[in-house]
């Protein structure tokens, strides 16, 4: 571009700068970190309050719209339960999909169904504990698809940080996880389901979570649908010794007076995925003010909740082999080359 033609761009975007500023700083608003409300005149003032008052008054329709769609959800709900049911027998073994249903595209250049036939019935295959595993005719030694579950959870950025190294034996054990949406009071239940095993007797571990669909008084404005706002766990049975939340430190001790030194066993918590099921308490009563630390965890703990029933349940086995965490990443790469765009045409600008 000529610099004849820069210039006359350049004097074109000043001219339109110059008409756009007397509309914009008309009421004395000078950009989005200003309050505007304080810039206007009287008349218009009541205007806007008159508009925020209609929102509110909005917001009974929204309310009768979410409560509505729960309970479709809800009805729809069961119509899912026949396919995660199947997910489950398949996962854990208890069901051999035919070849029919096993037909289905892939981008595996080593598809187990070709290997198979190409090798005559002799497969080499990988399993993630023992990956000289050899199969010989059949794929008997094989039982569903061990550690599904524990591999989805791992592969979750947002629940692997949670998950230490003494607590991957433990879920290695679990078998499936389902939702229960509950119509009144509005909400849904986690069950995590576990094999027998030498940690805990419980055959189930349960998340419950109970939503509200009414507008904060003190801030109708910001109502944007349900919001769970309490949730339940439950009590694990440890057998003995094997409860991988606590752990037992020596603490030294010295006499005050005699300076006589001793040790002594204390038990204190430890960092395990399994806090999960223990959860703070909330009040009942919405007046009290919640621990800032305690308002931080639970509202991970409700994000958590969320994601594993709108997400990690429906579509677990892409989580299981990480195609879902590909399509997250995606998006989160979009929004950054969509920054680094813009730091550049500032840049350019300076």
């Amino acid at each position: 571009m000529s610099a004849e033609n820069d210039n006359a761009d350049s004097s074109s975007s000043g001219s339109e700068m110059e008409q756009d500023t007397p509309l914009r700083h008309k009421f004395g608003f000078k950009g989005e970190g200003d309050d505007i409300m304080l810039s206007l005149p009287p008349i218009i003032k009541k205007r806007v309050k008159a508009l925020k008052k209609l929102l509110v008054e909005q917001t009974d329709v929204d309310t009768k719209f979410y409560t509505e769609l729960h309970i479709l959800e809800c009805k729809y709900h069961k119509e899912y339960l026949k396919y995660y049911n199947k997910r489950s027998d398949i996962v854990q073994g208890n069901y051999e999909p035919t070849e029919e249903e096993c037909d289905f595209p892939s981008d595996e250049e080593d598809d187990v169904k070709d290997l198979s036939v190409d090798m005559e019935g002799k497969v080499k295959l990988e399993e993630s504990k023992a990956n000289d595993a050899v199969v010989d005719g059949t794929n008997d030694q094989f039982k569903g698809i061990p550690d599904f579950w524990l591999t989805i959870l791992k592969n979750t950025s947002l629940i692997s940080d949670m998950i230490q190294t003494h607590d991957e034996p433990i879920l290695s054990h679990l078998t499936d996880i389902k939702v229960y949406l509950l119509e009144e009071p509005m909400g849904f239940a986690l069950e995590f389901h576990f094999s027998p095993n030498e940690w805990f007797t419980n055959t189930v571990l349960t998340k419950e979570y109970e939503m509200k669909c009414i507008p904060d008084k003190n801030n109708p404005l910001s109502f944007e649908g349900p919001e769970i706002f309490k949730c339940k766990g439950c009590t694990i049975q440890w057998n003995k010794g094997k409860n991988v939340t606590v752990k037992v430190v020596k603490k030294k001790q010295k006499h005050k007076v005699k300076g006589a030194v001793r040790f002594v066993n204390k038990t204190v918590q430890n960092v395990s995925f399994f806090h999960f099921f223990s959860p703070p308490t909330v009040p009942d009563d919405p007046e009290t003010e919640v621990d800032e630390e305690i308002d931080n965890l639970l509202t991970t703990d409700f994000e958590i909740g969320h994601y594993i029933r709108e997400r990690i349940i429906p579509r677990a086995v892409l989580y299981y082999t990480g195609e879902a965490l590909l399509d997250e990443n995606d998006f989160d790469e979009d929004d950054d080359e969509e920054e680094s765009e813009n730091d550049d045409e500032d840049e350019d600008e300076d």
